[in-house]
């Protein structure tokens, strides 16, 4: 677990005029592995579809969840699924997918 990522979850700012925009905020520094992969995963009962193109796995957090990013330097990878491997709340699994930086 050699790099440092910086996990993140999206809030929404108001805009101003009556709706929001979403932002990202930090929620926490930590360590991790990255290690790509390819694989084509189904998500949920509607059958949405997403690429996994990385494994992330870092020491068991509580707080990491489906929906967040991860963000390396200007690399973003978006939380798919987060599982405990072993479910001894040792460490994560997170499939994730890498966007292209905005």
């Amino acid at each position: 677990m050699r790099r440092r990522l910086v996990l993140e979850a999206q809030q929404r700012i108001p805009d101003g005029g009556g709706g929001a925009k979403p932002q990202w905020r930090p929620v926490a520094g930590l360590w991790g592995a990255i290690k790509p992969v390819a694989e084509n995963t189904i998500i949920g009962a509607e059958k949405r579809s997403a690429t996994v193109t990385h494994r992330v796995t870092l020491r068991y957090r509580s707080d990491v969840l489906a929906g967040m990013r991860f963000t390396q330097g200007r690399r973003i990878f978006m939380i798919e699924v987060v599982f405990d491997p072993d479910e001894k709340t040792r460490k994560l699994i997170c499939l994730v997918r890498e966007d292209p930086p905005s």
